[in-house]
């Protein structure tokens, strides 16, 4: 790979700032990485969390990336029929060297239709809806599939680059990254998954966005889904 390497994110109003700035702080430290946030327009951003963060570049001025990066977030659901941020991800996903996501920003993928045909993972509440874009959701933190490499929700994204920096400089300076970042996991508890965190507790947290999946999200997938289908 030749220098610089071009690393891009795409950021977006309500992203979730972990699912980008996890992956960021890793992949910013691999040799000859510039790491870009694309956007619409400079302005800041409002994040998930109440801060904003600040585009570097615009969707217009973007140089083509070599990995294409689109975390997830509440926001997804405004992005999943914007043509804009759709003929973006289409275009710079036609020639990036690795077509990447985290939590359920692949389903941002898979509405611009970089996702057919391709196994990917997301966050356990969202995954299912992946297979309305012709992928095959996968449970597991990270899945490769040819130059497709997905994280699942939010933390994941810090495991999905590591995975992503070994791949682009090699399994030593990965292990270097993730000395100076004291990278050393050790949750003082036990329930990040629906696995462990056990079906009651799967079940109260289905129940907070229940209505907001069935009355604002789905049928924006839905949209989407038969959009993508009649450019087939």
């Amino acid at each position: 790979m030749t220098n610089p390497l071009h690393i891009g994110f795409l950021v977006f109003p309500k992203v979730t700032q972990l699912d980008l700035t996890g992956p960021a702080q890793v992949l910013s430290r691999v040799p000859g990485a510039t790491v870009h946030l694309a956007w619409k327009a400079r302005e800041p951003l409002m994040t998930d969390v109440g801060f904003s963060l600040n585009p570097t570049t615009t969707f217009a001025d973007s140089p083509q990336f070599d990995v294409l990066c689109v975390p997830g977030g509440a926001g997804v659901v405004e992005q999943l029929n914007d043509a804009e941020t759709m003929a973006f991800l289409r275009d710079q996903g036609a020639s990036a060297r690795y077509v990447t996501s985290v939590c359920n920003g692949s389903l941002l993928l898979g509405a611009a239709g970089l996702l057919q045909g391709y196994r990917s993972t997301c966050h356990w509440m969202w995954r299912h809806y992946l297979t309305q874009f012709g992928a095959e959701p996968v449970a597991a933190r990270v899945v490769r599939d040819r130059n497709r490499l997905s994280g699942g929700g939010v933390t994941s994204g810090i495991d999905f680059a590591f995975t992503l920096a070994t791949e682009l400089a090699g399994e030593e300076a990965a292990r270097m990254i993730q000395l100076g970042l004291e990278y050393d996991p050790q949750p003082p508890l036990d329930s990040g998954s629906p696995e462990k965190a056990g079906a009651e507790r799967v079940a109260r947290a289905r129940a907070v966005p229940a209505a907001w999946l069935r009355d604002v999200v789905e049928p924006q997938i839905a949209q989407a889904a038969r959009r993508l289908a009649s450019m087939a």
